[in-house]
Protein backbone atom coordinates (compact mmCIF):
# COMPACT_ATOMS: atom_id res chain seq x y z
CA UNK A 1 0.00 0.00 0.00
CA UNK A 2 1.12 3.49 -0.73
CA UNK A 3 2.81 4.90 2.39
CA UNK A 4 0.97 8.20 1.93
CA UNK A 5 -2.40 6.45 1.83
CA UNK A 6 -1.44 4.36 4.83
CA UNK A 7 -0.50 7.48 6.79
CA UNK A 8 -3.72 9.20 5.77
CA UNK A 9 -5.81 6.20 6.80
CA UNK A 10 -3.98 6.05 10.12
CA UNK A 11 -4.60 9.77 10.69
CA UNK A 12 -8.28 9.39 9.84
CA UNK A 13 -8.53 6.44 12.22
CA UNK A 14 -6.95 8.50 15.00
CA UNK A 15 -9.41 11.36 14.37
CA UNK A 16 -12.38 9.00 14.40
CA UNK A 17 -11.18 7.33 17.60
CA UNK A 18 -10.67 10.69 19.34
CA UNK A 19 -14.07 11.94 18.15
CA UNK A 20 -15.74 8.73 19.33
CA UNK A 21 -14.02 9.03 22.69
CA UNK A 22 -15.20 12.64 23.06
CA UNK A 23 -18.79 11.69 22.18
CA UNK A 24 -18.83 8.78 24.62
CA UNK A 25 -17.24 10.83 27.43
CA UNK A 26 -19.63 13.73 26.85
CA UNK A 27 -22.64 11.41 26.75
CA UNK A 28 -21.62 9.73 29.99
CA UNK A 29 -21.04 13.08 31.71
CA UNK A 30 -24.43 14.46 30.70
CA UNK A 31 -26.27 11.27 31.61
CA UNK A 32 -24.58 11.32 35.03
CA UNK A 33 -25.76 14.92 35.54
CA UNK A 34 -29.30 13.93 34.56
CA UNK A 35 -29.27 11.09 37.08
CA UNK A 36 -28.11 13.48 39.79
CA UNK A 37 -30.91 15.90 38.90
CA UNK A 38 -33.50 13.12 39.05
CA UNK A 39 -32.18 11.96 42.42
CA UNK A 40 -32.13 15.50 43.81
CA UNK A 41 -35.69 16.09 42.61
CA UNK A 42 -36.89 12.81 44.13
CA UNK A 43 -35.54 13.98 47.49
CA UNK A 44 -37.44 17.28 47.17
CA UNK A 45 -40.62 15.44 46.19
CA UNK A 46 -40.42 13.29 49.32
CA UNK A 47 -40.11 16.37 51.58
CA UNK A 48 -42.95 18.15 49.75
CA UNK A 49 -45.20 15.12 50.20
CA UNK A 50 -44.33 14.85 53.89
CA UNK A 51 -45.18 18.51 54.46
CA UNK A 52 -48.41 18.03 52.52
CA UNK A 53 -49.34 15.15 54.83
CA UNK A 54 -48.55 17.09 58.03
CA UNK A 55 -50.52 20.26 57.27
CA UNK A 56 -54.03 18.85 57.97
CA UNK A 57 -52.88 17.72 61.41
CA UNK A 58 -51.62 21.21 62.19
CA UNK A 59 -54.83 22.87 60.98
CA UNK A 60 -56.94 20.42 62.99
CA UNK A 61 -54.85 21.09 66.12
CA UNK A 62 -55.45 24.85 66.04
CA UNK A 63 -58.85 25.11 64.36
CA UNK A 64 -60.92 24.89 67.55
CA UNK A 65 -59.11 27.82 69.20
CA UNK A 66 -58.48 30.01 66.15
CA UNK A 67 -62.15 30.49 65.33
CA UNK A 68 -61.55 34.12 64.33
CA UNK A 69 -58.65 33.33 62.00
CA UNK A 70 -60.51 31.62 59.18
CA UNK A 71 -58.55 33.47 56.50
CA UNK A 72 -55.27 32.17 57.89
CA UNK A 73 -56.52 28.59 58.05
CA UNK A 74 -58.11 28.86 54.61
CA UNK A 75 -54.82 30.04 53.10
CA UNK A 76 -53.01 26.98 54.47
CA UNK A 77 -55.74 24.67 53.20
CA UNK A 78 -55.74 26.33 49.77
CA UNK A 79 -51.97 26.07 49.45
CA UNK A 80 -52.12 22.41 50.39
CA UNK A 81 -54.93 21.75 47.90
CA UNK A 82 -52.86 23.35 45.11
CA UNK A 83 -50.07 20.81 45.58
CA UNK A 84 -49.75 18.32 42.73
CA UNK A 85 -46.75 15.98 42.52
CA UNK A 86 -47.28 15.63 38.76
CA UNK A 87 -47.34 19.38 38.02
CA UNK A 88 -44.42 21.01 36.17
CA UNK A 89 -41.53 21.90 38.45
CA UNK A 90 -42.01 25.71 38.14
CA UNK A 91 -45.66 25.26 39.21
CA UNK A 92 -44.63 23.10 42.16
CA UNK A 93 -42.06 25.73 43.13
CA UNK A 94 -44.73 28.45 43.14
CA UNK A 95 -47.08 26.26 45.18
CA UNK A 96 -44.30 25.43 47.64
CA UNK A 97 -43.48 29.13 48.11
CA UNK A 98 -47.18 29.92 48.70
CA UNK A 99 -47.38 27.09 51.24
CA UNK A 100 -44.34 28.40 53.10
CA UNK A 101 -45.87 31.88 53.29
CA UNK A 102 -49.17 30.50 54.54
CA UNK A 103 -47.48 28.36 57.19
CA UNK A 104 -45.29 31.23 58.33
CA UNK A 105 -48.36 33.44 58.74
CA UNK A 106 -50.17 30.68 60.64
CA UNK A 107 -47.28 30.23 63.08
CA UNK A 108 -47.06 33.96 63.65
CA UNK A 109 -50.81 34.10 64.33
CA UNK A 110 -50.66 31.18 66.74
CA UNK A 111 -48.27 33.28 68.82
CA UNK A 112 -51.28 35.35 69.90
CA UNK A 113 -52.98 32.37 71.54
CA UNK A 114 -51.36 31.31 74.86
CA UNK A 115 -53.32 28.06 74.96
CA UNK A 116 -51.84 27.03 71.62
CA UNK A 117 -48.34 28.21 72.48
CA UNK A 118 -48.29 25.79 75.40
CA UNK A 119 -49.97 22.86 73.61
CA UNK A 120 -47.48 20.02 73.20
CA UNK A 121 -49.12 18.66 70.05
CA UNK A 122 -48.99 22.08 68.34
CA UNK A 123 -45.34 22.51 69.33
CA UNK A 124 -44.51 19.05 67.99
CA UNK A 125 -46.28 19.70 64.70
CA UNK A 126 -44.58 23.08 64.37
CA UNK A 127 -41.16 21.53 64.94
CA UNK A 128 -41.84 18.82 62.35
CA UNK A 129 -43.04 21.27 59.70
CA UNK A 130 -40.09 23.58 60.40
CA UNK A 131 -37.80 20.57 59.90
CA UNK A 132 -39.45 19.85 56.57
CA UNK A 133 -39.23 23.50 55.52
CA UNK A 134 -35.49 23.49 56.22
CA UNK A 135 -35.13 20.18 54.39
CA UNK A 136 -36.92 21.52 51.33
CA UNK A 137 -34.70 24.60 51.29
CA UNK A 138 -31.51 22.52 51.54
CA UNK A 139 -32.62 20.05 48.89
CA UNK A 140 -33.75 22.85 46.61
CA UNK A 141 -30.25 24.31 46.73
CA UNK A 142 -28.69 20.97 45.81
CA UNK A 143 -31.22 20.39 43.01
CA UNK A 144 -30.69 23.85 41.52
CA UNK A 145 -26.92 23.37 41.64
CA UNK A 146 -27.23 20.13 39.65
CA UNK A 147 -29.58 21.79 37.15
CA UNK A 148 -27.13 24.67 36.72
CA UNK A 149 -24.28 22.24 36.02
CA UNK A 150 -26.36 20.30 33.51
CA UNK A 151 -27.71 23.38 31.69
CA UNK A 152 -24.21 24.82 31.47
CA UNK A 153 -22.81 21.52 30.22
CA UNK A 154 -25.26 21.07 27.35
CA UNK A 155 -24.69 24.68 26.33
CA UNK A 156 -20.99 24.09 25.80
CA UNK A 157 -19.04 22.39 23.02
CA UNK A 158 -19.10 19.48 22.36
CA UNK A 159 -22.36 18.73 24.25
CA UNK A 160 -24.23 21.50 22.46
CA UNK A 161 -23.51 19.72 19.16
CA UNK A 162 -24.99 16.50 20.52
CA UNK A 163 -27.98 17.95 22.38
CA UNK A 164 -30.42 17.69 19.49
CA UNK A 165 -29.27 14.14 18.73
CA UNK A 166 -29.82 12.85 22.24
CA UNK A 167 -32.75 15.11 23.11
CA UNK A 168 -31.02 17.04 25.85
CA UNK A 169 -33.07 20.06 26.90
CA UNK A 170 -32.50 22.61 29.68
CA UNK A 171 -34.13 21.68 32.98
CA UNK A 172 -36.22 24.09 35.05
CA UNK A 173 -34.96 25.40 38.38
CA UNK A 174 -36.99 24.89 41.55
CA UNK A 175 -37.05 28.59 42.36
CA UNK A 176 -38.31 30.07 45.61
CA UNK A 177 -39.88 33.49 45.72
CA UNK A 178 -38.04 36.16 47.76
CA UNK A 179 -38.42 35.40 51.46
CA UNK A 180 -39.87 31.94 50.92
CA UNK A 181 -36.80 30.30 52.40
CA UNK A 182 -37.19 32.25 55.66
CA UNK A 183 -38.15 29.75 58.38
CA UNK A 184 -41.55 30.20 60.06
CA UNK A 185 -41.64 32.20 63.30
CA UNK A 186 -41.13 29.89 66.26
CA UNK A 187 -43.84 29.93 68.89
CA UNK A 188 -41.51 31.08 71.62
CA UNK A 189 -40.23 34.00 69.51
CA UNK A 190 -41.76 37.47 69.79
CA UNK A 191 -44.46 38.15 67.23
CA UNK A 192 -42.87 39.70 64.15
CA UNK A 193 -44.20 41.72 61.25
CA UNK A 194 -45.02 38.51 59.41
CA UNK A 195 -48.17 38.23 61.52
CA UNK A 196 -49.63 40.97 59.41
CA UNK A 197 -49.04 39.18 56.12
CA UNK A 198 -52.13 38.17 54.25
CA UNK A 199 -53.14 34.55 54.14
CA UNK A 200 -55.81 35.25 51.59
CA UNK A 201 -53.35 35.93 48.81
CA UNK A 202 -49.64 36.43 48.17
CA UNK A 203 -48.42 39.86 49.16
CA UNK A 204 -51.82 41.27 50.24
CA UNK A 205 -51.65 42.97 53.66
CA UNK A 206 -54.19 41.90 56.22
CA UNK A 207 -54.51 42.21 59.97
CA UNK A 208 -55.76 39.14 61.83
CA UNK A 209 -58.80 39.75 64.01
CA UNK A 210 -57.90 39.36 67.71
CA UNK A 211 -59.88 36.89 69.82
CA UNK A 212 -62.80 38.44 71.77
CA UNK A 213 -62.16 39.58 75.32
CA UNK A 214 -63.40 37.29 78.08
CA UNK A 215 -66.76 38.18 79.61
CA UNK A 216 -66.02 39.66 83.05
CA UNK A 217 -69.24 38.16 84.36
Amino acid sequence: MNPALLAAAFAVGIVIAVALFIVIATYNDVVALLRRIDKAWANIAVALQQRHDQLPRLVDAVRGVMTFERDVLTAVAAARAAYSPTAPIPDQAATSAATTRAVRTLFATVERYPELKSASNVLALQAEIERLEAMIADRRELYNDQVYRYDARIGQVPAVLLASIFGWRPRAFFDAEPGAATPPVRLEDPLGDSAGESAAGPGDPATPTPPPAADPS
